[in-house]
């Protein structure tokens, strides 16, 4: 059995086994609390730039398959488990997580207390941290922490964005989720900017009667205002929503032009577009459990949710008003324009894997495009 360590960079160093691939990578080490929907966790581009911590203590019992994935490989920096399942017992199953790890490059790690660890990045906040099998010297690993990049500051969506413009055609493939979103006619067309998108996104809008151009984050208003859309999405992703100038300025060049709808990042890049200001969370929203209360129907929302930094409501300027709140730690979840047809919310309505609560909003923004 390899050995492989965990270090954090306030000196703390976990000592497990390693699965998965082996070798060094760093990054900021999180925690989410689902209890099912690992394969979905490790394909998000929005964990770019992260090692995570999955607070249910078995996992890899149900394998991999390719209808899960949320991207087209896992995004990850390295994955912390408190036991690894050797068997994989579901018949969609095509490969094990240690195999699917192995053969993707992702460092896993398991054996460790995983109790401890969430504890501590929960009193600390979210710490820097490094993952390795090929340096297993403590006080080696806990400097390497110390002296590596943090998150803040640094621009991950362009680690993640798609190579080129495309079109996105497909629907759901499950008949029960099918039932919880009607498939509609394409009778609309939508422009969504890529910051890390996850697929599940793309099929919920082609449910809902959209026709998706796919643009790369980094595109100008002119270019998605050239495509003659009926709205524009904007995307979740990886990272601090202030390090992204260029996004900004896009959405602030489509304000008040064409109706829009953002979910997590593509919720703060509008928050900021629209002179709000944001602020980096202590350890971060991550799981398919968090509560949220919709302002409009007094109704809670168990919501899937995956950040670390979130817009501050006391910043919203008057023309904006918030739409949902975290009814943990009372952040904002939701925001609308009083007179301009958007709106965002912090949290992820296409909930893959997680609950169906809030998929009402992508009816909500198909009504709005006409």
């Amino acid at each position: 059995m390899t050995i492989a360590k965990l270090a954090l960079e306030d000196g703390t160093v976990f000592t497990g086994q390693a699965f998965g691939a082996t070798g060094e990578r760093f990054g900021e080490v999180v925690f989410n609390t689902s209890m099912t929907g690992y394969q979905e966790v490790l394909t998000d581009p929005s964990y770019k730039g992260q090692i995570v911590t999955m607070t249910y203590p078995l996992i890899g019992n149900y394998g991999i398959n390719p209808e899960d994935a949320e991207s087209q490989r896992p995004q990850v920096e390295g994955f912390i488990v408190r036991e690894l399942s050797r068997a994989a017992s579901n018949f969609r199953a095509e490969e094990g997580l240690d195999e699917y790890l192995r053969a993707t490059g992702v460092i896993g790690l398991q054996g460790i207390d995983t109790r401890a660890l969430v504890r501590r990045l929960r009193v600390r906040g979210a710490m820097t941290g490094v993952l390795s099998t090929v340096d297993l010297d403590d006080a080696s690993l806990v400097h390497k922490a110390r002296t590596a990049p943090g998150i803040v500051g640094r621009d991950l969506v362009k680690e993640v964005l798609p190579g080129q413009p495309h079109e996105w055609h497909e629907g759901f493939v499950s008949r029960f989720a099918s039932e919880l979103l009607p498939a509609r006619p394409l009778t609309r067309h939508v422009v969504a900017l890529d910051y890390g998108m996850k697929w599940n996104i793309l099929r919920c809008l082609v449910q809902v009667g959209c026709r998706v151009t796919v643009l790369p984050g980094t595109a100008t208003a002119e270019q998605v205002l050239a495509h003659n859309s009926d709205g524009v999405f904007l995307s979740n992703g990886p990272g601090d929503p202030e390090a992204l100038g260029y996004a900004i300025e896009t959405i602030r060049g489509l304000v008040g032009k064409k109706p829009i709808f953002g979910i997590c990042l593509g919720h703060q890049l509008l928050g900021l577009a629209l002179g709000g200001k944001a602020f980096k969370l202590k350890f971060g929203h991550r799981g398919s459990n968090q509560p949220v209360l919709n302002y409009a129907t007094g109704k809670v929302e168990i919501t899937t949710q995956n950040h670390g930094f979130a817009i501050d409501t006391a910043s919203l300027p008057a023309d904006v008003e918030p739409t949902h709140v975290n009814l943990n730690d009372q952040t904002l979840e939701g925001l609308r324009h009083k007179s301009w047809p958007l709106f965002s919310v912090q949290y992820h309505p296409e909930a893959s894997a997680g609950p169906h609560d809030s998929s009402y909003l992508f009816e909500q923004f198909r009504q709005m495009l006409a």
